[in-house]
């Protein structure tokens, strides 16, 4: 017996050992080199030697601070006016070469608020345009893990029927999965288009002209919204997939029992099919949170991260810095950050799901 499991399991380690062997050269490996370089000055084609240089790309990156500025006064005590309003001092006078305040030397204004007579409050960040991407990708998680699970719950549940031609709405549903992200994208710019676009001649032709076009992906207010609404509708048929595995694993002779004692469809699915769906709710929120966190394709091809940094994400800010500017310390600390990110939200959910009767 115990020659026939050493067998066994050499077998089963052969088998597994290629797919190991990529893990382990194309994703860990490289996560521990990333590792080592964010704790450098390390830049692609510099005939500068690597330096180490501790946490400072980490303090570059997520460096915060708070900045509070009263009002200017005169001599005799008295709020100096300008316009009609108190006048405060900037705050690049305090930030720029200022040796009073040298724990906000090279800080910029991220947002303020108290902007009463008396005081208001700066947020400085040592850089911005992260501090942007870092709100952009939660956001973006935060709204398309309940959009996509939902709206792809509800697909399952319309498809989850044994009618004529169900195939067919299937295959409609799942086919932008199959096709790429890029293209999707590509497709999607033009749909956007703030002239000819798809979208706005359409709710031109619904108002009958009273709508004025809009650049979808030109305008700070609607870009990230943009982005987000195409990036659920490409991925929901994947999900809607998962969900219907789910849904056929639950027992007909529940819902036999249930059509007999007279339930209405909200008690079927509120006692029934979403208890059966526990595993698979778990499933598939987590792999659509790792797979928001992920943005990446959507912003590379339909807005670069513009306009005004609006759209900007983690990983768009890791490969930009890292090839585009050739920082490769810089976006070496910017994947750590993420993996640091992701793994606390991943243990987070897993906490949240877990079996609360198991011991």
């Amino acid at each position: 017996m115990a020659s026939k499991f050493t067998v066994s399991n050499r077998s089963g380690w052969l088998m597994a050992g290629p797919s190991i062997a990529l893990i382990f050269g194309f994703i860990l490996l490289p996560f521990f080199f990333a590792f080592g370089l964010s704790f450098t000055n390390q830049r692609l084609i510099s005939p500068n030697p690597t330096e180490f240089t501790g946490f400072d790309n980490y303090r570059s990156l997520l460096g915060l601070g708070i900045l509070t500025l009263e009002p200017i006064k005169d001599a005799s005590g008295a709020i100096q006016m300008k316009d009609g309003a108190p006048e405060f001092p900037t705050v690049r006078s305090i930030t720029r070469n200022n040796p009073d305040y040298p724990q906000y030397a090279g800080m910029r204004e991220w947002f303020n608020f108290g902007t009463s007579g008396d005081s208001i409050t700066y947020v400085l960040a040592r850089d911005v345009v992260f501090m942007t991407a870092i709100v952009n990708t939660f956001l973006f998680v935060i709204i398309v893990a309940p959009l996509q699970g939902g709206l792809a719950l509800g697909l399952a549940l319309l498809i989850n029927q044994k009618l004529r031609g169900i195939n067919f709405f299937r295959t409609i549903y799942f086919m932008p999965v199959v096709v790429s992200i890029v293209v999707v994208a590509i497709l999607w710019r033009i749909i956007y288009d703030g002239n000819n676009g798809l979208l706005n001649n359409i709710l031109s032709a619904l108002t009958f002209g009273a709508f004025q076009p809009v650049n979808w992906l030109g305008e700070t207010s609607t870009a990230m919204g943009a982005v987000i609404a195409m990036s659920i509708w490409q991925a929901v048929g994947f999900h809607m997939v998962i969900w219907l595995s789910g849904l056929q694993t639950i027992s007909p002779t529940l819902y036999e029992a249930a059509a007999i004692e007279g339930a209405s469809k909200w008690q079927v699915f509120r006692y029934i099919t979403w208890p059966g769906l526990k595993n698979t709710a778990v499933l598939v929120f987590i792999v659509i949170t790792m797979q928001a966190f992920g943005l990446f394709s959507q912003i590379n091809v339909m807005t670069k991260g513009g306009p005004l940094d609006s759209t900007q994400t983690i990983v768009f800010q890791a490969i930009e810095r890292g090839y585009g500017k050739q920082d490769i310390s810089g976006g070496s600390a910017i994947s750590v950050i993420l993996f640091v990110i992701v793994l606390s939200v991943s243990l987070i959910q897993r906490w949240l799901t877990r079996d609360k009767g198991a011991k």
